[in-house]
């Protein structure tokens, strides 16, 4: 009897440990798609507040004089 009532509490547990993997593999998705969409946002305000700025210093100008680019004019 004790057998029986070990089997059943065996299977309990299994189905409790499964519905525990899988909300926590949904709240590990949803989280993922809240930082990306706020990370998406936030590169979106952040090019729009310091893209001119930036770009400039990202891509090695240094000014309206060619600096290091030659003598074309070309930025």
């Amino acid at each position: 009897m004790g057998s029986i009532i070990s089997a059943i509490g065996h299977g309990i547990e299994v189905v409790i440990m499964a519905v525990a993997g899988l909300i926590m593999a949904i709240v590990g998705a949803v989280t993922t798609i809240i930082v990306t969409i706020f990370d998406v946002i936030l590169d979106i305000l952040c090019c729009r507040c310091f893209g001119s700025r930036r770009s400039g210093m990202r891509t090695g100008r240094r000014g309206r004089r060619g600096g290091g680019l030659g003598s074309s004019g070309i930025y």
